[in-house]
């Protein structure tokens, strides 16, 4: 049986874990990564990594970006700080465990598990878009991860959908991230005096009634069909999958997207907009990365 280690780099917290060709998880072990120093997390995902005691062929890295994925290295990203920017942590991380280290994006390892091991797995061409804290894609083109001529593909977060639009952090003014994540969610909530912590509430007083409410949950929705309508136009995937707290918590909140998107093609294409769930929730980086292991 052969093993590789996964390992989701996040904001607050470092997982890693031991999964083996079959794609099950044997063991798992999560630690707070420190978001100022990308010395000390390598150290500790080393060390976890050889307390598993055994064989492993190789170890994929999951991070947010962007990322430059030619040199394995970090650019920039909005919760990881310092040092982390412009880091070569595949590079950092093999010279302490002496295993080969492939890093990705992790909505594009989310988008390898799904197309290899999950609601994708029946199709060549897997589109994925987490709706989360963050909004992230991954396309997948016969279980192979579609990059683009540097690395960028599907770095779509600071696409511009709406002129004048609201913005986050570096995110430009109107970006698909910014209006439809759950963090564009909140903040245009908050500065627009409602008292929330996370999507959902907002939706729920959208549910109630409450107009401004309404107003942003309405916008996320649209603008988040219209961009994967345009998404169809452009690649015409076979299936699209929502993965995310957003996509996964908010009830009907799929269905509706997909009944919206199908109103924003043309009808030929209608019969062939699949928008579906996600299946592996949050394994799918993890899954990912084994899956970009067992790849190589």
């Amino acid at each position: 049986m052969k093993y590789a280690v996964g390992i989701d780099i996040g904001g607050t917290n470092t997982r890693v874990a031991l999964i083996n060709e079959n794609y099950e998880i044997k063991k798992r072990i999560q630690f707070s990564t420190y978001v100022n120093d990308p010395d000390n997390t390598m150290d500790k995902i080393a060390e976890t990594i050889q307390s598993f005691e055994t064989d492993i062929v190789g170890v994929g890295m999951s991070c947010p970006g962007p990322l430059d994925l030619i040199k394995g290295k970090i650019l920039t990203t909005p919760n990881l700080h310092g040092k982390w920017h412009d880091c070569e942590i595949s590079k950092k991380l093999e010279e302490k465990i002496h295993i080969p280290v492939y890093l990705e994006n992790d909505a594009n390892l989310a988008a390898l598990a799904e197309s290899v091991i999950g609601e994708g797995k029946a199709y060549d061409y897997v589109q994925y878009l987490t709706v989360s804290t963050g909004l992230g894609a991954g396309l997948v083109i016969n279980k192979k991860i579609f990059i683009g001529a540097h690395g960028f593909a599907n770095e779509v977060a600071n696409c511009c959908m709406k002129h004048e639009g609201p913005s986050h952090g570096m995110i430009y003014p109107g970006g698909i991230e910014a209006i439809s994540s759950g963090t564009g969610i909140i903040e245009q909530a908050k500065k627009r005096g409602l008292k929330v912590e996370h999507a959902g509430q907002v939706n729920d007083l959208a549910k109630e009634g409450n107009k401004v409410a309404k107003e942003i949950m309405q916008d996320a929705k649209i603008y988040l069909a219209n961009f994967i309508a345009n998404i169809q136009a452009y690649t015409d995937p076979e299936i699209i999958i929502l993965g995310g707290s957003v996509a996964l918590k908010i009830e009907g909140f799929v269905e509706e997207i997909e009944a919206m998107v199908k109103e924003r093609v043309y009808d030929v294409v209608k019969p062939y907009v699949k928008v579906r769930k996600s299946t592996l929730n949050e394994d799918s980086g993890l899954l990912g990365a084994a899956c970009l292991v067992f790849n190589n």
